[in-house]
């Protein structure tokens, strides 16, 4: 018995369960817009947690890095680190610190050519670096460059960023993820690798400009840093200094523009680094020379 019209199947049109595009192109879209809200979100909460680190205590970040503090070797005397520490106070009494934040200074006795600022206010200044520069002011522009980053909070901000950027590795691999979280909570992380962003130097280097003009009139130390570090990088291997403060001619010139604008001399009579000071300098310098055995 056949049905009316109205009861039967219609016939079904081509092609209805068949796609154009390939099934791979579709799974390859798929992932790449999943990929695209993972980016942003991690670039999201990266950018909060270095916001948001700054609002910790200082006290808290100096207490936590306490222990690690061994990390720095004892200067073992001279007159070097105790010169370095008077004008580490000169320079942190200029930068108006706020309430209860301290700088801690150390001197390294080791040729590398590097200075840094790192969490819980302490300072680091190589002999390498040291005995490169001329002046007390161009050291006083290395200190006063690293006490900035240390009153604007850049080292907890840069740790929280790290924490982050870690943890949402861990994501694509767990090793990867894990030891670099790892770095970063322990005693090399928390005190020697961290890296600061291009804005956060610029926001030091003006800093530093008006400690300068602060403590000797002029702006000078700045020109006569940036100077050695150039020439450094002219002849073998860039030093350490430009892994973690990179030079170009736009810094340079935003330092020196930031001066003219502010009234400030860019230039002025250096005052000459203590003679025992330069003295135990180069003894350093010269015992831990090639061939040497000390």
């Amino acid at each position: 018995m056949s049905l009316p019209p109205e009861y039967a199947n219609p016939p079904l049109p081509e092609g209805i369960n068949v796609t154009r595009t390939h099934p791979l192109a579709d799974f390859a879209r798929l992932l790449a817009g999943v990929a695209v809200v993972l980016v942003v979100t991690v670039v999201i909460l990266t950018a909060a947690a270095g916001q948001l680190a700054r609002f910790v205590p200082f006290r808290a970040e100096a207490a936590a890095v306490q222990r690690f503090e061994r990390v720095f070797p004892d200067a073992g005397g001279g007159p070097v680190e105790p010169w370095l520490r008077d004008l580490t106070a000169r320079i942190t009494a200029a930068s108006r610190l706020p309430p209860g934040m301290t700088v801690t200074m150390h001197y390294v006795q080791e040729p590398t050519v590097n200075a840094f600022a790192t969490l819980g206010g302490h300072v680091v200044m190589y002999a390498g670096l040291l005995e490169k520069l001329e002046s007390e002011n161009a050291v006083a522009m290395v200190l006063a460059h690293e006490v900035a980053h240390v009153k604007l909070r850049h080292p907890a901000s840069t740790l929280g960023r790290g924490l982050v950027l870690g943890l949402a590795l861990t994501l694509v691999s767990t090793a990867t993820g894990s030891d670099m979280v790892g770095n970063v909570l322990g005693p090399a992380g928390l005190l020697t690798v961290l890296s600061f962003s291009r804005s956060q130097e610029r926001e030091a280097d003006e800093a530093a400009v008006g400690v300068l003009a602060a403590l000797y009139g002029h702006t000078g130390g700045a020109a006569d840093l940036f100077r050695t570090i150039q020439a450094q990088r002219a002849g073998g291997p860039p030093p350490a200094f430009l892994a973690t403060h990179p030079l170009d001619a736009e810094r340079i010139a935003a330092v020196e523009s930031m001066a003219r604008a502010r009234g400030w001399p860019t230039d002025g009579a250096p005052r000459p680094i203590p003679a025992d000071v330069r003295a135990a300098v180069r003894r350093v310098a010269e015992r831990q020379a090639p061939g040497v055995v000390d």
